[in-house]
């Protein structure tokens, strides 16, 4: 049986891309569930206090993440991300040295 699987996605905008990189992120859920690989549950997008973007989101199942690659407009998504910053290790936010991290809540 397949189980859905948590991603958290990190995007650190480079200098001047906060609100383009944002904005792409704020899109990211929609197109994934166009694809049908993610589920219905909504995102949680949020801010690091090193300025990195963190969304949270859910996988239908642990290989959509793979099926993703397959489609042209998630790759163009991704790499119009990919240009606007870089893409850290979650251990690299200064948040998870905290037993209950907290982050800044971004967008509705």
């Amino acid at each position: 049986m397949a189980r859905p699987a948590i991603v958290f996605a990190l995007y650190k905008p480079h200098l001047g891309s906060e609100a383009a990189l944002y904005n792409l992120v704020a899109t990211h859920s929609a197109v994934l569930r166009k694809y049908e690989l993610v589920t219905g549950r909504a995102p949680i997008i949020c801010r690091s206090a090193n300025g990195t973007i963190v969304e949270v989101f859910e996988w239908v199942d642990e290989a959509a993440h793979k099926r993703a690659h397959e489609h042209p407009e998630i790759a163009t998504l991704w790499e119009r991300m990919e240009g606007l910053g870089e893409m850290p290790a979650l251990g690299t936010l200064p948040e998870c040295a905290e037993s209950f991290p907290h982050f800044e809540p971004l967008g509705a």
